[in-house]
């Protein structure tokens, strides 16, 4: 592979949203609706952090939530609630008043809705949402919409949530039962899924791949990342990554 560079870095979880966040920016289809089009972005903790990237100005993030992900037991000081309205741009505009879901009827080809995911199999290119809302939530309300209107669904999810099991047997094991289950299900969803890989390629032009996950010491949940490209690239991406290190953890900015 001559002429080919690699290196590697360790991305926590806040971190990884960061990045995740700055290369939805730079995504091709985002970039054209920032210009000429509109960009919905739903509720999330990665969904978050797009929203101060597309809006260019911070916010308690912890407020730009629904549906949460937490410590079954222990204290938890930080409020998670659903204070900030949704992001809703038209050609680079905010659009106050009307919310990522009720946009979707104004929808058309090159727009773009962005919803996280809570479920990743990415060898089978599959991203899942958990539903607990009796009518599917934001997902359930927006995507007939999406589909039928022929906008761009964008999935960003953290390599973080990958799950080891097929979604759609997973998404049979827990509705088949019926009444007999409990707990949110499990919707796999199609659209485009968007990983710090992906992430790191719209904003360095490298390939990129996780090649170890876990960690201690605040890197719990964390992935580490290898790039590969021209000696350039691979510079770029060092650099890059160095203004994303130490982002401090979710609500704690």
């Amino acid at each position: 592979m001559d002429g080919v560079f690699q290196d590697s870095f360790v991305l926590t979880v806040s971190e990884s949203k960061r990045l995740i966040a700055k290369g939805v920016r730079r995504h091709p289809a985002v970039w054209a609706a920032l210009s000429d089009g509109i960009v919905a972005v739903a509720k999330g903790s990665t969904n978050a952090y797009i929203a101060e990237e597309l809006a260019e100005e911070g916010f308690h993030k912890p407020h730009y939530c629904t549906g949460t992900t937490r410590p079954a037991t222990g204290e938890n000081d930080v409020e998670v609630a659903n204070k900030l309205p949704d992001l809703v741009l038209n050609k680079g505009e905010r659009v106050d008043g009307v919310s990522a879901t009720e946009i979707v009827a104004d929808m058309g080809p090159g727009d773009v809705f962005i919803k996280g995911a809570n479920a990743l199999n990415y060898e089978r290119g599959q991203a899942g949402i958990l539903i607990g809302h009796p009518t599917g939530g934001t997902i359930g309300a927006a995507i007939g919409t999406v589909v039928a209107r022929r906008a761009h669904l964008l999935l960003p999810v953290g390599l973080e949530k990958s799950v080891p099991h097929d979604l759609n047997e997973l998404y049979h094991g827990l509705t088949d039962v019926g009444e007999n289950g409990s707990g949110p299900t499990l919707w796999p969803v199609e659209g485009e899924i968007f990983t710090e890989i992906e992430a790191l390629e719209a904003a360095c032009g490298v390939k990129a791949a996780a090649i170890g996950a876990g960690g201690i010491l605040g890197a719990e949940g964390s992935v580490r990342m290898s790039v590969w490209g021209a000696a350039d690239e691979v510079e770029r991406a060092k650099g890059f990554i160095s203004g994303i290190h130490g982002e401090p953890a979710f609500g704690r900015d």
